[in-house]
């Protein structure tokens, strides 16, 4: 039974200590707003991106489990899905722990951002260097997923899960960059 109705059912007959519920509205709002922030990061990614991987990417030395280039899109259009709907979630439980939560996030949408470009723009101009920077980004993005999922777990159990396939992918997508830091 839901806190709010366990006040109820204990006789208090008031609702002053439940947590107050946000109406659609805002909620919907919230969810948009997340939405948003994460379509940003994967526009900003795919400006850096586009010149890039028919261009130098598509002759480099990539790793022999490296995925077909069609796979990214979708993968990363889920993700990113998955990663506003948990930061939702976190955000409208309205917790003990959110801010923290929600910080983590955004350090993490942060090094989200910063690997796509170094990666694949910095390349045609630093070469290999370029490749072991982006290298560093995604260690650290890793950590700051794995300290995200670490926070959002105990404000919401579902938020915490739908980080698990993101991490999962950017410890991939680490072993990509060091093969390609590696070989190029």
């Amino acid at each position: 039974m839901p806190p709010d109705q366990q006040s109820l059912a204990a006789g208090s007959g008031s609702r002053e200590n439940a947590p107050a519920k946000r109406a659609l509205g805002p909620q919907l709002l919230g969810l948009l707003v997340f939405l948003a922030a994460s379509a940003l990061v994967a526009g900003l990614g795919g400006l850096a991106t586009a010149n890039n991987v028919d261009g130098w990417y598509a002759t480099a030395d990539k790793a022999p489990w490296s995925p077909p280039n069609w796979v990214f899109g979708p993968v990363w259009t889920a993700l990113y899905t998955a990663m506003a709907v948990a930061a939702w979630l976190v955000w409208r439980s309205r917790a003990e722990g959110t801010r923290p939560a929600l910080t983590a996030y955004a350090v993490q949408l942060v090094l989200n951002l910063l690997w796509t470009p170094v990666f694949f723009g910095l390349y045609p101009s630093l070469g290999t260097p370029a490749l072991w920077i982006a290298f560093v980004i995604i260690v650290a993005l890793a950590v700051a997923v794995s300290v995200t999922v670490l926070y959002f777990g105990p404000i919401s159990r579902a938020a915490g899960l739908l980080l698990l396939p993101y991490l999962a992918w950017i410890v991939f997508a680490s072993s990509l960059n060091l093969w390609m830091a590696l070989n190029n």
